[in-house]
């Protein structure tokens, strides 16, 4: 087995929001195609924000995505002892030291810095202090080196350095006790043998300060790469005024996994112009490289196209299954009505989301219906009725009861009555669904059966009588 080792680790302070969803599914790929290990952390060391509700939600998301993982969920709230003997051994080791600076006067050093021109960076007050303050909260800062250059190669963005004079001693351990995120994530990467950091490159700044940590604790630096920003199509950071951002909104509004994935993955990585890829595909053709330096601008329509194509080519059986909670919302038990996959399969060429899957399978269940009053004006007109009686006379001696012989039938009695299909074609689709929108008349009377079919298409003649 590879020893490539990656980790999606979220924040449990809300949903999985698509940006999110994005960077487990970069990480999930490559584990996969080196057949390395995809660790889930979950970094909820925000006891006032994290709620086991957004962990749920979590997990929930990268379920439905596809994107098992291999180890975890590790909670960074259940290794704080770990945490406190590293800043322990940072003391002991001299790289580290206790500051009793007070908020007021950070502030004030901030405030005078900035007056004359300088970086607001923490001045070292506290870095040459040779004993204990009995008595006074303090917070351990990283002796971090003043000369020299932090550089590394980022694998999307290319070679990035900054001076070391740019950066401050950072605050390792606040005066809670509590550990703070940069150290952490160094503790918890360096711990796990994580050998590929992908994340968000609103955490490029944090890298050189990691960098510094890994080389003070003496543990090898991992690779990283930083993926641009997903946009909205004002070119802001995507966010609920752009519509919904959690990866379950998409699923309440019909899209399947799938669609979303294939959507999320060439929002910032491409393969030549392709554009359909199946998780297997991209298993294997996924490489970090591919991934482009320019923010991805999120565009819906883009997504629901790629919905109406795995909609239009997925399996009837498959997204009958996750049909059912939709139409169960709308008050209908297919239980009770034709075949599921069947009715599917006569809706699934048009149908973009597995919303209008829904509400196009709805007359399918409901035998009682208001019929659209356009149509009714326009097509039950008084000469309907008879040639509704000769098609269920027709259509209930049929022994060839499938499309073929269905449509055999209708080419039958427009012969007999010297009439053309749309004469009688809209007048039954009124009667079948209840408008002059539907899939083939052949299909649905199939799927509908024998005896609803005769039972719509002689109410609906009762219906043209009683307006004579």
């Amino acid at each position: 087995m590879s020893q490539v080792r990656l980790r999606f680790a979220p924040s449990p302070t809300g949903y999985l929001h698509v940006g999110g969803a994005r960077t487990a599914l970069f990480n999930w790929l490559l584990a996969r195609k080196e057949k390395g290990t995809f660790i889930l952390r979950i970094e909820d060391t925000d006891v006032a924000r994290s709620t086991q509700e957004s962990v749920d939600a979590i997990l929930e998301g990268m379920r439905w995505l596809g994107l098992d993982w291999d180890e975890g969920p590790i909670f960074q709230s259940d290794r704080f002892p770990i945490y406190k003997e590293f800043v322990e051994r940072l003391l002991v080791d001299g790289k580290a030291y206790k500051c009793y600076c007070t908020t007021e006067e950070l502030e004030a050093k901030r405030e005078a810095a900035l007056k004359e021109g300088r970086k607001p960076k923490y001045d070292g007050t506290c870095r040459s202090l040779t004993g204990e303050v009995p008595g006074k909260p303090f917070v351990v800062r990283f002796r971090a080196p003043q000369e020299g250059v932090t550089s590394f190669n980022d694998l999307v963005k290319g070679p990035i350095s900054l001076s070391n004079d740019e950066l401050d001693d950072l605050i390792i351990q606040r005066s809670d006790g509590t550990p703070t995120y940069n150290f952490t994530v160094v503790i918890d990467d360096a711990t796990m043998g994580i050998t590929t950091v992908i994340r968000g490159d609103d955490h490029v700044n944090n890298t050189p300060r990691q960098l510094l940590l890994y080389e003070g604790l003496g543990y090898p630096v991992p690779k990283f790469a930083h993926v641009p920003m997903i946009l909205g199509a004002d070119k802001t950071r995507l966010s609920k005024r752009h519509g919904a951002t959690s990866v379950m909104a998409y699923r309440d509004m019909g899209f399947l996994p799938e669609a979303l994935v294939n959507y999320l993955v060439r929002l910032g990585w491409s393969y030549g112009d392709e554009e359909i890829f199946s998780m297997e595909e991209l298993v294997d053709k996924f490489t970090i490289e591919a991934v482009g330096r320019s923010a991805g601008v999120f565009n819906p329509d883009k997504l629901l196209w790629l919905n109406a194509h795995y909609i239009k080519n997925g399996d009837p059986e498959r997204l009958a299954g996750l049909l059912v909670p939709f139409l169960k919302e709308r008050g209908v038990d297919p239980a009770g009505g034709p075949s599921l996959p069947a009715v599917v399969k006569t809706l699934q060429e048009r149908a973009r989301t597995m919303l209008e899957l829904a509400d196009g399978a709805l007359f399918y269940y409901r035998s009682r219906f208001d019929y659209d009053p356009q149509a009714v004006e326009k097509v039950l007109k008084p000469e309907v009725a008879p040639l509704y009686v000769a098609l269920a006379d027709r259509l209930r001696e049929l022994e060839d009861f499938t499309q073929r012989g269905i449509e055999s039938t209708f080419k039958t009695i427009c012969e007999e009555k010297g009439i053309k299909m749309g004469q009688i074609g809209p007048a039954v689709r009124v009667a079948l669904c209840g408008g002059t929108v539907s899939p083939s008349i052949f299909e649905v009377i199939e799927v509908l059966g024998k005896e609803e079919t005769l039972q719509r298409i002689l109410q609906a003649g009762n219906f043209v009588k009683s307006r004579c």
